[in-house]
């Protein structure tokens, strides 16, 4: 839907076909350009897909600092703002909002791009009174999205997070990760890194639907199983649990990653702020009508009568018999499968160093 409510063409290759106002700005510019990501022989003067647009940001700082307690890190950092895997219900994507873009198809198409991400890492490592935890990467949107392909911006923070032997934990669902593996074992072999996979479907057919631009659940499956055969402490998020579309594979999504290796496993459950909320409900009634009620109506639920709930130690899993039952049934096959039988793997912080200088594990 553009600025002026029509409906858009229908795209393939993206999520959502809205484009609604940002809370922030009224006047919204839309774009429909044909990218060549998939053309249908028959409807040649239709296309259905929107070309990406990549804006180049010079970040004065890149690591962003987190106070959370419903998140196990303190520190991230996002190489990029929008994401074009453009899973229809990324929590992320509110904040384009904050850059006067839609939180729709900008999202996913309007992409923004911190080339200086590596030189501002060093500098800010190299300020004398920083100290050394685990950064997590990717946290936002991912830092294996396509564009990463050509951008390399996640590449270099790597190299300059080995070169300081600083810890790192990545979250993903992206394949691209496999182009790393050569610093991914280095890292893993000092105890720097681990990563988190995430897998919200073995269904191919509705990751299609849901997650248009992500690596398959095969995938997925296979980069748990490279990870953890280099010696990268491996799990999974099965986030989003969504009612009625992915809950009912809970179980069959543990036994597959623990079959590929994983040893740790965590839940979330959908998570619906701000223009989330509209978009997902167009997005379940396009191509969910039968169950599209049923969904929200069990949101509604989780969340004390509304689509969400931002309080510490709700957001993340909701309340009532329904998220009793997610967590029981989550638990109990983890526990059957071994998953999170060791406690969370300590991340190494005392070989930090800033090259050429001398080792500052007391800092």
């Amino acid at each position: 839907m553009n600025s002026y409510g029509e409906r858009m063409p229908p795209t393939r290759t993206r999520a959502t076909e809205n484009n609604p106002h940002n809370r922030f700005q009224p006047i919204v510019t839309d774009r429909h350009i044909d990218d060549d990501w998939y053309r249908d022989p028959d409807d040649e003067l239709n296309p259905d897909s929107l070309a990406t647009a990549v804006i180049d940001e010079q970040v004065k700082t890149i690591i962003s600092r987190n106070q959370s307690p419903d998140v196990p890190f303190d520190q991230s950092i996002n190489p990029y703002r929008g994401c074009e895997h453009g899973c229809v219900y990324c929590f992320a994507r509110p904040t384009h909002a904050y850059w006067d873009m839609s939180p729709g198809l900008d999202f996913e198409t309007r992409l923004i791009a911190k080339p200086n991400a590596a030189k501002r890492l060093k500098a800010e490592l190299d300020k004398p009174g920083y100290r050394c935890s685990a950064i997590a990467l990717g946290v936002n949107t991912d830092a294996y999205q396509p564009i990463e392909k050509q951008r390399r911006i996640t590449r270099q923070l790597l190299e300059v997070l080995w070169e300081y032997r600083h810890p790192v934990t990545i979250i993903t669902k992206g394949a691209l990760i496999l182009r790393d593996l050569d610093l991914l074992s280095r890292m893993a072999a000092e105890g720097l890194c681990s990563v988190r996979v995430s897998l919200t479907t073995l269904d191919n057919d509705l990751k299609r639907r849901m997650e248009p631009r992500t690596a398959a659940p095969a995938t997925r499956l296979k980069i748990i199983r490279e990870l953890t055969s280099i010696g990268v402490p491996t799990g999974i998020i099965m986030g989003p649990v969504i009612p009625f579309l992915n809950d009912q594979e809970l179980e069959a999504i543990l036994r597959a990653a623990a079959g590929a290796g994983a040893t740790r496993a965590s839940w979330i459950m959908l998570r619906l702020p701000h223009e989330i909320a509209d978009l997902f409900s167009d997005w379940l009634q396009r191509h969910f009508p039968d169950r599209a009620r049923h969904v929200m109506n069990r949101i509604h639920d989780l969340r004390g009568g509304k689509a969400y709930d931002s309080r510490f130690g709700q957001r993340m899993t909701g309340q009532g018999p329904y998220a009793d039952l997610i967590r029981q049934r989550f638990d109990r096959e983890a526990n059957l499968l071994g998953l999170n039988r060791q406690a969370q793997e300590p991340l190494n912080t005392d070989l930090f160093r800033r090259p050429g200088g001398e080792q500052l594990c007391l800092l």
